[in-house]
């Protein structure tokens, strides 16, 4: 069997070699004053960044470029900007200031004539001066019209504040920009009926949490707003167990370990997450080793936080994309499977109406159970 080196692998997101970079560190941990030789731990320097837990697992870089916009003049937000360096472009200076926004969100703003210098249109290339006078025109984004769809949903529990699914792989959360229908928020909201928390709006009903659109497994929903905020106090605290599986490429040596490194916006592609000193934000993954294969590892993953992409990002970033992830992996993919091979397996927490401890598991699904069977016949 060939090893992979999983240290010659890590790059952080300029592309610097991990051994070769001070702001990196990988040393066993001695857990508990034992000889544990088989575990790794992954640090990236962390300083100055807060640990401010996330009230999600984000789904997906908000799809900003396609959201639905308004002409009307009135229902635009304006931004003001007066430019404190030269040479820049005017696009890259927007999205680096405006950092919820794209840079290819900018350029169309620019092409559309609403983003204007010192009052007069610009073209993307612009190299701003200091001192220039800089107006964005902000469309507000139209609201949508959720609907309830008669949508079969896997329930494994439910009471009178909480309800358990298992969100099966390819079904995107709530609906956003491309996916108005078919989400587990319309199915909620057939099933439900008015008995969902409102805190996150019309677009996200009983939504506290949310996992990939192609990452299967089980969700917790709050069916009314108690129930939410004692969920989400949760999450922002960390006092949430959550367990995912993963198939990664590589072979993981370390029977265990522990991923820590800052995870914030991509520099250059804005609808990636990377491992970013500058602007990332804390993030913690445990990993452990279940089974080795040829080519790939089969391990368990628990998340101390819950960044966007966290697993996604931190698995690439030591050098073992997840199978199936051409966002984080190669474009190519050996094994046919439709997007990640992740599952999030088991979710336990306190229940916030009741203070008693619940635990629940997801069954794993059969596209997993088949990608296992053909790993063990390689």
């Amino acid at each position: 069997m060939k090893e992979r080196n999983e240290k010659e692998e890590m790059k952080d997101i300029h592309g610097t070699d991990i051994e070769k970079d001070e702001e990196h560190s990988v040393h066993t941990e001695d857990a508990d004053n034992t000889d544990n030789s088989n575990d790794l731990e992954y640090t990236e320097d962390m300083e100055d960044i807060e640990d401010i837990g996330d009230m999600e697992d984000l789904e997906d870089v908000e799809n900003i470029e396609d959201t639905k916009e308004t002409e009307d003049p009135e229902e635009r937000e304006e931004i003001n900007i007066t430019a404190d360096k030269s040479g820049v472009r005017i696009d890259a200076l927007l999205s680096s200031n405006i950092e919820k926004y794209s840079r290819t969100y900018f350029q169309k703003l620019i092409e559309n004539g609403m983003v204007k210098v010192n009052g007069k249109n610009v073209k993307s290339n612009y190299k701003v001066k200091l001192d220039d006078k800089i107006s964005v025109q902000i469309p507000k984004p139209q609201k949508l019209d959720v609907k309830a769809e008669n949508i079969d949903i896997d329930v494994l529990y439910e009471d009178d504040d909480i309800l358990i699914v298992n969100k099966p792989k390819g079904m995107v959360v709530h609906p956003a920009a491309g996916n108005y229908s078919g989400t587990l928020v319309n199915a909620l909201m057939a099933y439900c009926g008015d008995s969902l928390s409102d805190i996150n709006g019309v677009i996200r009903p009983g939504i506290v949490h949310r996992i990939d659109k192609d990452t299967s497994g089980v969700l917790v929903v709050a069916k009314n707003n108690a129930a939410h905020e004692g969920l989400s106090a949760l999450l922002k605290k960390h006092d949430i167990k959550r367990i995912y599986i993963a198939v990664v490429y590589g072979i993981i040596r370390e029977d265990s370990g522990r991923i820590e490194a800052p995870i914030g916006r991509h520099p250059t592609e804005r609808k990636k997450m990377a491992v970013n000193t500058k602007n990332g934000r804390h993030a913690v993954t445990h990993f452990r080793v279940l089974e080795r294969f040829k080519d790939c590892t089969y391990v368990e993953l628990r998340l101390e936080t819950g960044r966007t992409h966290q697993i996604r990002v931190h698995m690439s970033y030591i050098g073992h994309p997840l199978v199936g992830d051409a966002v984080y992996g190669s474009k190519k993919q050996k094994y046919n499977v439709d997007g990640q091979a992740l599952h999030a397996k088991v979710l336990g927490f306190v229940h916030p109406g009741t203070g008693e401890y619940m635990e629940f598991e997801a069954e794993i699904p059969e596209y997993f159970k088949k990608l296992l069977e053909e790993l063990r016949n390689s």
